[in-house]
Order: C-alpha cells, then structure tokens, then sequence
C-alpha cells in the first residue's frame, strides 16, 4: 500500500504507522479486524474510514478543551507534508497526520456503566480493576461517577487490568491525577452529547502522550474499536444490550468452537455485511453526517 515513498514503522493488529518527517506520523487505519487479539482474514468494509472519522469528529468537537496530538485528516492539507497525497486515493478517509508523542505507559479506560471485563471481574470478586464497587450492581447498571481504570500496556499477549496504585508505580501518582482528571472530563462531556442522540456511552479507552510537554490525546478517540455505545431505548438491566462497537462481532466468535488463537476462523459474508453496517451506523448516528460525506467514499457509496 505503500507507493508515497514513507518509512513504514510499525503495523498493529487495526493500523499501519509511517515516518513524516522528524516530528510528524501519518496513522493509517485499515479495514482489518482483530478480536481476542487475532487478526481475522476478511476485512470490514469503510471500518477504517469510520475509525478515522471518528476520531476527527470528536478531536473537532471538543477542539477549545482537549489537547490533541492530531493535525489534520484532509487529504488536500497531507499533501503539505507528504507530497502525492492528495493522489493516492486509496488512503483518503482512513489517514491522520498527527505529531508524534512520548506515549504514556497506560491504557487509560474510563467506565461509566458494567460492561464487559469489569462485569466479569466484578461478577466474580465484587471488584473492578481489583477497586472496591457497590454491591448489589447488573449488567449495565451506571457507576455513581465514571470510574478511571487503567490497564498496563504489554508489549505483547494481553494487557493487565490495575488499580490506581499499580498505576501510580508506574508513571507515578500525579500523572495518574492527571491522566484520569483529563480522560474522566471527557468521558462526562462525550456521554452528554451522545445522550442528545439517543446513545449511551458505557465506556471508553484513550491513549494520552506527550508533545513538546504537554499531555495530549493520540490515537483513535471514542470510536467503535475503544468504546461501548448503546442504544439508550433498547438497554435493559442485567441483559447485554445491542451495540455499535464490535461486541456482536465477538458474539458471533462466541458461539463457535475456536480456542481464539490463530488461525482465525473464516467470517462468513453476512457477518462481514452486518458488522461494516454497524460501523458505518455509528459513524452516521454519533456524528449525524452520512459517511458518504466523509474523506475516501467511491462512487455509489
């Protein structure tokens, strides 16, 4: 894919990472999808351009009050630092400029519902992240505040769910003040703008890291891959409610006799047509915009 002549740095399990210059990357969001850490075969259709987008739209939204490591998605505005940009189409929509960061050593999760590993843990110890939590909580109940659970970073397998003590060993306990004052804040805002659209956001994960010394966010931002959003009319307590993030697809996985290590299984097309459906709906619920508006569509789309 790489025909603009960059210095390819890192491929993860969703994006591609390339050199601009000293000071800048150029994040690449593909269409591959991971679960339980394996990469399945077949790609989902627009995923990359609905992460990308996303992203865009809530950088932009809360633009005054959050400090972000991104430039620009705008192929015309690339082609400033990545000459032939603006041609290579095959990347529009699914590409972000952004100035590179120190990255913090933490996976910063807020949760504002039980959902997920936190109703597993919960279910069985009464904890979340090894924190103590009222009793007597379902699935789905709402925290009385949203919690900061931070998660480590491993290098490889899977990261580890810690307190704000394990987390303070590692970076420190005013970094954690910081971090979890910043990704609470905007928790709380986006959950009230996504109220306003009928959807509730159960949690999320950011990557925070440093850019001339301030503590920035990087990465995808409230997307589909690092959040759980709900439909607020069809949530029932103690039932797992429908979702636009990737959950049904790991349903699926669920029901199948696979010990979720590689090979993948073969996604068959109906799956693949509903889970890219459910990407390109949230893109268009959160942001009220059809994707066809956004940065990379072919024609027809």
């Amino acid at each position: 894919m790489n025909d603009l002549g960059l210095t390819h740095l890192y491929s993860g399990k969703v994006r591609d990472l390339y050199a601009v210059g000293d000071d800048h990357l150029l994040m690449v969001a593909s269409d591959r999808m991971s679960a339980y850490d394996v990469v399945m075969r077949e790609p989902i259709p627009d995923k990359g351009r609905v992460l990308t987008g996303l992203t865009d739209f809530w950088v932009r939204e809360f633009a005054e009050t959050m400090p972000s490591a991104l430039v620009t998605c705008d192929p015309e505005q690339i082609e400033n630092w990545v000459r032939g940009f603006a041609r290579a189409h095959q990347w529009h929509g699914r590409s972000m400029l952004a100035r590179r960061a120190e990255m913090l050593s933490l996976e910063c999760i807020v949760r504002g519902r039980l959902a997920g590993q936190a109703y597993d843990e919960y279910r069985a110890t009464g904890t979340v992240h090894h924190m103590v939590t009222p009793a007597g909580m379902e699935l789905t109940d709402p925290f009385d505040y949203p919690m900061f659970t931070p998660s480590t970073k491993a290098a490889s397998g899977h990261d580890l769910n810690i307190d704000l003590d394990e987390a303070a060993d590692i970076v420190g306990a005013e970094m954690v003040e910081r971090a979890s004052t910043l990704c609470v804040d905007l928790f709380i805002r986006a959950a009230a703008r996504l109220a306003d659209h009928g959807l509730i956001l159960a949690d999320t994960k950011f990557e925070l890291g440093f850019v001339d010394g301030e503590l920035v966010v990087c990465d995808e931002v409230l997307t589909p891959d690092s959040s759980r959003i709900w439909p607020a009319d069809e949530v029932r307590r103690g039932e797992v409610p429908p979702s636009y993030d990737k959950q049904p697809f790991r349903d699926w996985l669920d029901q199948l006799k696979w010990d979720r290590t590689p090979p993948p299984p073969t996604v068959p097309e109906e799956i693949v047509k509903i889970t890219s459906q459910r990407y390109r709906s949230a893109y268009e619920q959160v942001t009220g915009r059809p994707l066809s508006e956004w940065f990379g569509a072919t024609a027809g789309a």
